[in-house]
């Protein structure tokens, strides 16, 4: 439970940090294109932050397996989704943003876990 919660508030931070660097560090400096690029990975790491919370606090009610596979699939996902869109933001290099799709796969597994698990503890 602290663990995916601690991966939330760490997630959390560095959604706004990397939001705010985006924002005031990197504009001008990169493409407008490469600038949403950037914003989607923001939004879709501080999405994912959210459900890293929720799932830590429904494991304070419930251990159930499927709650801990959708915080190990949410963390997952953000390291590979907006990891992947933030290199290729920044340098334009196209191959990693090849695993952006495995990012997005990983997501939804992890909502489904989670849908799984909330309907076994309500």
């Amino acid at each position: 439970m602290k663990l995916f919660l601690l991966f939330g508030i760490i997630n959390g931070f560095l959604a706004v940090a990397l939001g705010a660097f985006g924002a005031h560090g990197l504009e001008g400096k990169i493409s407008d294109q490469s600038l949403k690029v950037w914003e989607k990975a923001v939004n879709y790491q501080m999405f994912h932050t959210t459900a890293l919370l929720v799932t830590g606090l429904l494991l304070a009610k419930s251990h159930l397996a499927s709650l801990t596979w959708a915080g190990w699939a949410f963390l997952i996902g953000i390291v590979l989704f907006s990891g992947s869109l933030y290199f290729y933001a920044t340098t334009g290099v196209r191959a990693l943003a090849m695993i952006t799709p495995f990012g997005g796969v990983t997501f939804l597994i992890g909502w489904v876990l989670l849908g799984y698990a909330v309907m076994k503890i309500v």
